[in-house]
């Protein structure tokens, strides 16, 4: 049986606004296993990328407070480790990948200067030997010409060879978890398909975990076994990919679903648009006392607006939070 990698318990992260106090993710809980891979979907401001960088302590304090839970990696509690402890384990175990790499990467610095940074700090190699490996993981991530590409600088690079320096970057110690927070958005469509490929193929080769954050549920489709779906800081749902596309139980999950664009709709039939979720996600601030997502929700009920679901299994390892079918 595969042992568990991450475990998130009851992880609650609060932020002081100029407007008050905000609960940005709210009780979170899920877990992923070695090897495996699992999806963060939803809304931008659901709170998917502030739980990603609490996991590598990357949040700033304050404003951010990790007002309750547990993040177990390889079964120690990341909230419990000293900096130091923790810069250990960030890079060498854990790697992330940034939606926009032109600000995540050094504009100032070479990118060999950037990619053996993890070895030098993790490993104790020569600058040399640094060099050579570097060379080697920007090869594999299909960077032409890569020992010349060691001496270029960001810019002089595109936005999808960028992203490839930021992966063969998050690989180069070949982590076990890697967390991608929105790798292609930046990207061309054409772009993306090649990236998530590589990611893929990479994952493979070196066995890894992959969480993947996202707001595409077709990313989700091809990438991940599992999902989470967040809705205003909250998980709302958590099953099998097959699961939520064959039978999605959350009425948010059901809309993201309905919000794919299909394949053979005429893009001139004004009269066919695109389904929209009404409303905006709810301010973290301001929240009322009962299902967050009742003001948009197409099947509130009474008992929606007075009190607010728990996250209860149902079907085995399948999670929803909502009033409808108890």
């Amino acid at each position: 049986m595969p042992k568990t990698l991450l475990a998130i318990d009851d992880l609650s992260i609060q932020f002081d606004t100029s407007q008050g106090v905000g609960t940005a993710v709210d009780r979170v809980e899920f877990s992923l296993q070695e090897s495996d891979s699992l999806g963060i979907v939803g809304e931008s401001g659901c709170g998917k990328s502030v739980t990603a960088m609490s996991i590598l302590g990357l949040l700033e304090m304050p404003p951010a407070k990790i007002k309750s839970g547990r993040i177990f990696f390889k079964g120690r509690d990341l909230l419990r480790l000293n900096p130091d402890e923790l810069r250990i384990i960030r890079g060498r175990e854990i790697s992330m990948i940034f939606q926009e790499p032109m600000t995540s990467l050094n504009p100032v610095l070479t990118i060999g200067r950037q990619v053996v940074e993890p070895l030098v700090t993790h490993q104790n190699i020569t600058k040399a030997e640094a060099y050579e490996q570097a060379a080697d993981m920007l090869d594999r991530v299909k960077i032409p010409d890569p020992r010349k590409r060691l001496k270029d600088y960001p810019h002089q690079l595109s936005g999808g060879m960028r992203q490839r320096v930021m992966i063969a970057m998050a690989m180069i110690c070949e982590p076990s978890l890697l967390i991608a927070d929105e790798p292609t958005t930046a990207l061309d469509v054409s772009i993306q398909s090649q990236i998530l490929f590589l990611m893929a193929q990479l994952k493979a080769e070196l066995g890894m975990s992959l969480l993947l954050i996202t707001h595409d549920m077709g990313v989700i489709a091809q990438m991940v076994q599992r999902v989470v779906v967040m809705y205003a800081g909250q998980v709302v749902e958590t099953a099998s990919v097959r699961s939520i596309f064959d039978r999605p139980l959350h009425p948010y999950t059901k809309g993201l679903l309905r919000a794919i664009p299909k394949l053979g709709r005429r893009q001139t039939d004004c009269s066919r648009r695109l389904y929209e979720i009404k409303g905006t996600v709810p301010s973290f601030i301001q929240q009322g006392a009962g299902c967050k997502f009742s003001d948009r929700c197409p099947e509130v009920m009474a008992v929606c607006r007075r009190e607010r679901p728990a996250l209860e299994a149902v079907e085995g390892e399948r999670q929803v939070r909502c009033w409808l079918g108890r």
